[in-house]
């Protein structure tokens, strides 16, 4: 544009003016005047800058153009003369679009412009006047130097050079018709119409008509604005009006399908995917989009099936022969899709690994396909395959935070927390607000057991729950990070906030009412034990914990019991459970039966000493003259010996999206030591009987000495 300024508006030259002067140049009969000579100067200068900018253009492309498939622009790929009969029709479509801007659409590739496939057709009509016009305004722009002419030649100037690069002319671009390129033209339409419009109204016998009709225009372009405003209002107000203008776009019933989609609307979303299916039956990403609606609409049998119809429109693999082929990049995702479907299905493991390999076979760059695929080798229990996996993807993109991330994720597999550690640190360095990689190295810190990383484990903490404020297990982790460093009331009101935003979290209740037991609060942890065990009421460590509460604490031994009894109803071999119930026999001074309960608990663990010395003490009282004392003084019970509670250990799993990441947490264990002795001394005096009590007592050890025989041989298996 600036060069058709400088050489026919600054300098004053015409055609036949250049024409004449280069013909007496090329004779010989003269030479070029000095101002052509400058004016050449200054066109060189132009033409260098304008290809600095094309060559910057390119860079920023990285040389490559976008991958466009036949449905973008289906003359592009159509034969002669179909191609160059539809390409030149385009230019009176988009010259009626400025003319007269009714109709108008925000997309107008695929089907939306039928292809001209013979001379005959009627449309060829509109391409023949078209060019006689702008023929006609050519010639006299460039053959004439008034003031008109010159106005003429800018006009089309601006219509046409900003043109020509999307007009489809020189090479395919990615679209048929594109409004958005008519700007710049739009403006030189501008100046044609009002010129035009200058010379109609200086003639005195249309000077009103004209007015009137500038007034007409004025008024409904200005309507036709305000209306258009309100197709713009949303996506799905856009598309909805692309829609009433043409019918046979399948890519229109597929953005209103999105538009629905993004608001959850997935059955009205089926609908318009179903609807581009039909429109467009070999369009790839409509059945996509089919699929993963079903998919969403929890119907995985057809969302399968759409899928596999994706995939028979993908080329097909022949077997030993190599050949190129053009494919959408987001085409491939129909392999991941399909491949992230069936992969929920135990059996299929190997088939979903099959369609991964196959979209990276089919482009090797495939980043989402590695990332994937370590998924599903991480869930095969093949780590080491997903490593290598997740190292491929890094070579592809080192700065992605994700991928280093699961890279943690496999050294946490392969039992080098370490190495974990270093990518959970390289993850956060290149995020430092990695939500989970803040949250999964904390603990993995927290449970390596040294002291020194576990400040800056509750400096992740703390940050990640700055970023999921509403997320419990951040606060519960915190607590037990206090709870390890001896911190108890600070514990306790990190459990209490963990609590609050989730009132059945299993975890914080328990530990909550471990802490209160530890720091002797055992009367303050009993309504959060029946907090607990009102969500979980098979919860056996919280059993556990408040039946010792119940027996030492609150004397309330049938209350322990009944704990103790439902422990054991759930899992009869638990020693914990059936020990602590061997201790409310005696503490009900059933000594006998006490003693049956001991034998079969060490039965269980042959190897706990404890046990074995309380069966020691029960036989020692059976065969004593202290039958029938009380064991224990009533003024205090003294705590059952046993194992330690330890707390709950929790793991759990985060879900892209996804993109699909893998994430594994674990909570840390702490230990409430609840030291349980049976018996005090055994030298204690015995308060004086009479010989009928005497004969009684002794008559009973009889009794109990042959049980505890038959016991011991049924156990000897004698």
């Amino acid at each position: 544009i600036c060069c058709v300024y400088e050489v026919f508006i600054a300098q004053g030259y015409t055609l036949p003016l250049l024409c004449t002067t280069a013909g007496q140049f090329l004779r010989g009969k003269g030479s070029i005047p000095f101002s052509l000579l400058q004016t050449l100067v200054k066109l060189i200068v132009l033409m260098f800058s304008t290809l600095l900018l094309v060559v910057i253009r390119v860079q920023v492309i990285q040389s490559q153009l976008p991958v466009f498939t036949r449905f973008d622009n289906p003359a592009a790929v159509s034969p002669t003369p179909t191609r160059q009969l539809t390409f030149n029709y385009l230019l009176p479509v988009n010259a009626w679009l400025l003319l007269n801007p009714s109709e108008l659409c925000c997309d107008w590739t695929m089907g939306t412009i039928p292809l001209i496939e013979s001379l005959l057709d009627i449309r060829n009509l509109a391409t023949f006047t078209f060019f006689c016009f702008l023929g006609t305004l050519g010639v006299f722009s460039l053959r004439y130097s008034g003031d008109s002419s010159k106005t003429v030649l800018m006009a089309l100037c601006l219509m046409a050079l900003p043109f020509i690069p999307a007009s489809n002319l020189f090479f395919p671009v990615g679209f048929v018709v594109a409004e958005r390129v008519l700007y710049v033209p739009s403006m030189g339409f501008c100046i044609l119409v009002a010129h035009g419009w200058q010379k109609i109204s200086t003639k005195s016998v249309f000077k009103k008509l004209s007015w009137i009709c500038l007034s007409m225009v004025i008024l409904t372009h200005s309507l036709k604005t305000f209306h258009r405003n309100w197709d713009w209002e949303s996506e799905y107000t856009l598309f909805m009006s692309a829609l009433k203008v043409n019918k046979n776009n399948a890519k229109l019933w597929n953005n209103v399908g999105h538009a629905l989609e993004n608001e959850k609307n997935f059955e009205r979303a089926l609908k318009y995917f179903l609807q581009a299916t039909h429109v467009q039956p070999d369009d790839i990403g409509a059945h996509m989009n089919v699929g993963r609606t079903y998919k969403n609409l929890n119907r995985t049998k057809e969302a399968e099936e759409s899928y596999m119809m994706a995939k028979s429109l993908m080329p097909q693999i022949i077997p030993g022969k190599k050949y190129a082929a053009r494919i959408a990049p987001n085409h491939l995702n129909v392999y991941i899709n399909l491949a992230n479907l069936i992969r929920a299905n135990e059996s299929r493991l190997e088939e979903a690994d099959q369609l991964y390999r196959q979209a990276i076979s089919m482009r090797p760059d495939f980043k989402q396909a590695y990332i994937s695929r370590g998924e599903l080798l991480l869930k095969m229990n093949k780590p080491l395959k997903a490593k290598e996996a997740y190292l491929k993807a890094l070579e592809l993109d080192r700065n992605n935070a994700d991928l280093w991330y699961n890279l943690a994720i496999v050294y946490i597999e392969l039992k080098e927390p370490n190495e974990a550690l270093k990518n959970f640190n390289r993850a956060l360095e290149l995020n430092p607000k990695h939500k989970l990689a803040l949250f999964n190295s904390a603990i993995l810190m927290q449970e390596s057991g040294e002291v020194k990383l576990r400040p800056e484990a509750r400096k992740r903490l703390l940050s990640y729950i700055n970023e999921e404020p509403l997320d419990a297990n951040g606060y519960f982790n915190l607590g037990m990070l206090a709870m390890d460093d001896k911190k108890d009331n600070e514990a306790e009101v990190w459990m209490k906030k963990a609590i609050k935003l989730q009132a059945d979290f299993r975890s914080a209740l328990f530990n909550l009412a471990l802490l209160y037991s530890q720091t002797s609060k055992e009367l303050k942890a009993l309504p959060i034990l029946e907090e607990l065990l009102r969500y979980y009421p098979d919860h056996i460590k919280g059993l556990i914990l408040k039946g010792d509460i119940l027996m030492n604490q609150k004397k309330d031994i049938l209350g322990a019991k009944k704990c103790f009894e439902r422990i054991l109803e759930m899992d009869p071999s638990n020693v914990q459970g059936k020990h602590n119930l061997c201790v409310v026999y005696f503490e009900e001074k059933d000594l006998l039966k006490a003693e049956r309960c001991l034998l079969e608990t060490l039965a269980l663990a042959p190897h706990e000493e404890y046990i074995q010395r309380h069966l020691n003490i029960v036989r020692d009282k059976i065969s004593s003259s202290s039958f029938i004392q009380p064991i224990f003084p009533t003024s205090k019970i003294s705590r059952v010996e046993g194992q330690k509670i330890p707390t709950e250990s929790v793991k759990e799993s985060r879900g892209e999206s996804g993109q699909t990441q893998i994430v594994k947490t674990s909570d840390n264990k702490s230990q409430s030591k609840s030291n349980k002795q049976l018996g005090k001394d055994r030298d204690e005096e015995t308060p004086h009987k009479t010989t009928k009590d005497i004969k009684e007592i002794e008559k009973k050890r009889v009794a109990a000495l042959k049980r505890l025989e038959e016991i011991e041989r049924i156990l000897n298996g004698e």
